[in-house]
C-alpha cells in the first residue's frame, strides 16, 4: 500500500489557477517594468517549485526510483505516466530555469518576457489535471 501525501500534493496544485492567470495577466500588460520583471521571476520560480515539489511528492508515496536532480524528478514522472509525453520537455526547459533565476539572477535577462511564459499557464493546468488523474487512477 502507498502512502501519498495527497494533502501537501493539492495544497502546491491549487496554487495553479491563480499563478496561470496571473501569468496571462502579466503577458498582457507586458511592457518591461521593474515590478513585471520581479513578477515574471517570481512566477517561473512558483511554477518550478510546484512541478518539483509535486513530483518528489508522488515519487515518494509511489515508491519510484529516487531523483538526483530537478531534472531527474521530470524524468522519473514522466517515465511512470505521470503526464502526457509533449508535457515531460518543457517542464525540464522550466525546471532548468532554477539555477538561473535562484543562483545566478544577477545574469537574468529580465527585461524580457520569457518564451515560456507564453505556454505556462496552460501548461500548469494541463500538469494539475494530469497529476491529480494519475493519483486518483492509481490509488483505486
Amino acid at each position: 500500500m502507498y502512502y501519498v501525501n495527497q494533502e501537501q500534493i493539492s495544497v502546491r496544485l491549487a496554487v495553479i489557477p491563480s499563478l496561470a492567470e496571473s501569468i496571462r495577466q502579466l503577458q498582457q500588460q507586458w511592457s518591461g517594468t521593474a515590478i513585471e520583471q520581479l513578477a515574471q521571476e517570481r512566477a517561473l520560480h512558483i511554477a518550478i517549485e510546484i512541478a518539483t515539489d509535486v513530483g518528489s511528492y508522488l515519487i515518494d508515496g509511489f515508491l519510484m526510483r529516487d531523483a538526483s536532480s530537478y531534472e531527474d524528478i521530470v524524468e522519473i514522472t514522466a517515465g511512470e505516466g505521470v503526464y502526457p509525453e509533449g508535457m515531460q520537455e518543457v517542464l525540464l526547459e522550466l525546471v532548468r530555469l532554477r539555477r538561473p533565476l535562484v543562483q545566478e539572477y544577477y545574469e537574468w535577462k529580465s527585461e524580457e518576457l520569457h518564451p515560456l511564459m507564453i505556454q505556462l499557464p496552460q501548461l500548469l493546468e494541463q500538469f494539475k489535471d494530469a497529476v491529480e488523474q494519475y493519483v486518483a487512477k492509481e490509488l483505486i
